[in-house]
């Protein structure tokens, strides 16, 4: 079948899927969404991942986090979605964390390149952490003063 005649996922159910991932601590589900290689962003940081499972690795580092300080709940918001190719859009993303109680821990923002693979379904290939680093410090010193 050609992958054009398929259905092209919609980008909102592409990040509540997302969402229900990181809720859930499927980790290798979250590896999935990405495209490989792919790439990770943020002012201190760039990381290149060309390995499915060192990216699986890397958000297991990310899961003790959430288990920590008690995120269970996770909102994706998106704000706006610019199609650049036929096949790549870029994507701005906020994140709310909650607890279980859904009271807001944290939230901050995330802008994405994506490409649709074969299936029609869309890949992360580029994550860029906005704020995610100033907004965790932020609620911590609030949190533990």
């Amino acid at each position: 079948m050609n992958s054009s005649a398929m259905p092209v996922q919609n980008i909102n159910d592409f990040f509540e899927i997302y969402a229900n991932a990181l809720v859930q601590h499927n980790t290798k589900g979250m590896a999935y969404l990405h495209h490989v290689p792919c790439t990770m962003l943020s002012d201190d940081a760039t990381t290149i991942f060309s390995d499915a499972s060192k990216l699986e690795g890397f958000f297991n580092q990310g899961m003790s986090f959430y288990r920590q300080f008690g995120i269970t709940h996770v909102r994706s918001d998106v704000w706006s979605s610019q199609q650049l190719t036929d096949r790549i859009c870029k994507v701005k993303v906020l994140w709310q964390y909650m607890d279980a109680f859904k009271q807001p821990i944290y939230n901050c923002d995330y802008h994405y390149v994506m490409k649709l693979d074969k299936y029609n379904t869309w890949k992360i290939i580029l994550s860029v952490s906005v704020n995610e680093k100033e907004r965790m410090e932020e609620w911590k010193s609030k949190s533990e003063g």
